[in-house]
């Protein structure tokens, strides 16, 4: 397989376009599962502290030789704050918790998990992330499920726009609005449920199938190099080491533009997940 090319962040930092995500997976099987994923060449975990399985993500670099030294160099790995954890103490007292689970001395990016403008404290997390990244515990500092209008309120309080913005992505929610706020302002997108959990593969009327069948590859995979050909970071989710692999062997082929637009008109108004507005990862 062709290795996984870098997006270039807005602080410098570069991070493998393709990473896996380890949500609802359980801690004591996550452990083998990251594994996995690094035997076939991964070189990026996207985990949370809400997906309760931090400790099984450290097991599993551990059994892999990247928890430090050469080996943690060459990883990218990714972790969130819970929600209900936000706060300037709370968020310091949380990351070295989480920091005990990975089993590392820093985390590549650190992450607020949803935005809550119910209950609003994200300027007072980022004062937190800041001080965490002086020390050097954490490199980038990111958010999930961010609206433009809560990332504007953000760089209004704190004078900064995060360098990621993780949010649900994919061919029936492309949140066209979001995705262009964030280009406009350098600001990396990476996608969640790539896939919407498998859904869109039954979508499209027949086309991704179509596709995938003139490429000699999968809808799954036909879905994943669209995301990749718009420049989008991905952490496609999976147990299965056949499917790792086939999640990861996105570069030797390239949509035509009509195979691709035909794959930007599959939007919709249908998500898979919740609302940034109403929800929160307790």
């Amino acid at each position: 397989m062709t290795a996984v090319p870098d997006i270039l962040l807005s602080d410098g930092n570069r991070i493998p376009q393709v990473g896996l995500g380890v949500l609802r997976i359980d801690d004591d099987q996550t452990a083998g599962v990251v594994q996995s994923a690094l035997e076939l060449g991964y070189r990026h975990i996207d985990t949370a502290a809400g997906y309760r399985n931090e400790g099984g993500v450290g097991r599993g670099l551990k059994a892999f030789g990247c928890q430090s030294g050469p080996g943690r160099t060459k990883l990218w790995l990714t972790t969130k704050l819970r929600d209900s954890e936000q706060g300037y103490d709370s968020a310091l007292r949380a990351f070295d918790r989480q920091l005990a689970l990975l089993g590392t001395d820093y985390v590549d990016m650190y992450m607020i998990h949803w935005p809550t403008p119910f209950d609003w404290r994200a300027d007072q997390v980022w004062r937190a992330f800041h001080r965490l990244r002086d020390e050097g515990r954490v490199r980038t500092l990111g958010v999930c499920n961010f609206l433009p209008e809560h990332l504007e309120r953000l760089h209004q309080e704190t004078g900064e726009y995060p360098a990621v913005d993780q949010i649900e992505l994919h061919p029936s929610w492309q949140q066209r609005a979001v995705t262009a706020f964030c280009k406009e302002h350098g600001i990396a997108v990476q996608a969640y449920s790539p896939l919407a959990r498998g859904a869109d593969l039954r979508a499209g009327g027949g086309r991704l199938e179509k596709i995938a069948q003139a490429h000699g590859v999968t809808p799954a995979q036909v879905v994943l190099r669209w995301h990749i050909e718009n420049g989008t970071i991905i952490i496609p989710k999976s147990v299965h080491r056949e499917r790792q692999a086939e999640n990861l062997d996105l570069f030797g082929f390239s949509l035509t533009p009509e195979e691709h637009a035909a794959i930007d008109a599959m939007d919709s108004l249908v998500r898979a997940g919740h609302d940034p507005m109403t929800y929160a990862y307790a």
